[in-house]
């Protein structure tokens, strides 16, 4: 039996690598003979670098960055071939954060300087994938690591982080250097959303970043004259831009300040993997995330694997964490079953710590059936 073993991260507890040999060493364990192609996946989000890496030769190089809150971590990005592979939650993503949030300060500013790091190493192609963010500044802490200055009524420079984008006034580009936009780059969205709005960043995703009620208007008010400033000093409209609100709008704020072409990040992905050629004369598909629900069919890497697979006419499975609401639709659009790996009983606590081994459990399961 040959199976493609393609899951996303198990949020808070498995890499997408470390869950796809969770599963294989399952499925091998009542019969050795299954033949397990390894693929992990990621929609843009954490694990990008590792899914990627992992299918292409390449080199991971490790940098230290501002974090979200402006304090140094560590991160990494890879080089194949003259392409950059930064995963942007490494230099903004939210577990840098742990319990401390800051929904209006934090900044993107790390994911700037991994970019001039890139560029510096001769990359002559860039791909970030964006997602997990802590921030909602909408790509201007970045764009200040590459020399744009935003400034209020007065001429002084605002702080950091979406919080005081409400005051901008205007965009200084004169610190810019505009070879920037000759040199080809990707963004691989984790999701579809808009800049601002009801459907945008700020209001869909900055609670989960820590901000209540009032910090939330404070930011979709930032993200909307942002934009509309970014069009009047810039001449380019991110208003309506499919994906635009992803990683707190660092998706907007790469097409707008270096020229990024946004896309779905699963997608673009699977297609750098050539997952749908290994998926070809496979028996099965075994994919999974940490919690399967309605949002997962916008874009999300399992859904996209699945519909590939059933279109292919490959069994595909589904191993998860937990089901949210909207699973049910999950599973007719793409999945031919769904399995919680979790037995009743087993606290969410204790099923993340024992994450590796309960999928592991699950996957051997499916030899027997």
């Amino acid at each position: 039996m040959r199976v493609v073993v393609a899951p996303n991260a198990y949020k808070g507890s498995l890499t997408p690598l470390e869950a796809a040999r969770a599963v294989e060493s399952g499925l091998c364990r009542n019969d050795p003979s299954v033949d397990c192609d390894l693929a992990p996946l990621s929609d843009g989000g954490d694990g990008f670098l590792e899914a990627l890496l992992y299918a292409i030769p390449g080199r991971r190089l490790k940098v230290v960055v501002r974090g979200p809150d402006h304090s140094p971590v560590g991160a990494a990005y890879g080089l194949s071939n003259g392409l950059a592979v930064i995963e942007a939650a490494q230099a903004c993503g939210l577990a840098l954060l742990g319990d401390s949030r800051d929904p209006l300060g934090a900044s993107t500013g790390g994911v700037g300087e991994i970019l001039a790091e890139a560029r510096q190493h001769g990359a002559r192609e860039i791909v970030v994938g964006v997602g997990g963010s802590a921030s909602t500044d909408g790509g201007t802490g970045m764009a200040r690591a590459l020399g744009y200055r935003f400034l209020d009524g007065r001429g002084v420079e605002l702080a950091e982080g979406g919080g005081t984008l409400h005051r901008l006034d205007r965009i200084d580009a004169s610190g810019f250097d505009p070879a920037w936009m000759m040199l080809p780059l990707t963004v691989a969205c984790d999701v579809d959303s808009p800049l601002f709005g009801e459907l945008g960043a700020a209001r869909i995703f900055a609670p989960q970043k820590g901000a209540d009620v009032r910090q939330v208007e404070i930011l979709d008010e930032g993200l909307r004259r942002l934009a509309a400033t970014i069009r009047r000093d810039l001449g380019v409209d991110i208003s309506d831009l499919a994906g635009g609100g992803a990683a707190g709008g660092l998706g907007a704020g790469l097409a707008a300040f270096v020229g990024g072409r946004l896309q779905p990040g699963a997608a673009w992905l699977m297609g750098k993997i050539a997952l749908k050629a290994r998926l070809a004369g496979a028996d099965l598909l075994v994919t999974g995330e940490g919690r399967l629900d309605g949002q997962s069919l916008y874009g999300k890497a399992p859904a996209e694997a699945g519909r590939m697979a059933r279109d292919l006419g490959v069994r595909a499975v589904a191993l998860v964490g937990s089901v949210g609401p909207g699973w049910e639709k999950a599973r007719a659009a793409a999945f031919d079953e769904v399995i919680p790996i979790a037995p009743d009983g087993v606290s969410p606590a204790e099923a993340m710590s024992r994450a590796s081994e309960l999928l592991a459990d699950a996957a051997a399961r499916l030899t027997k059936t």
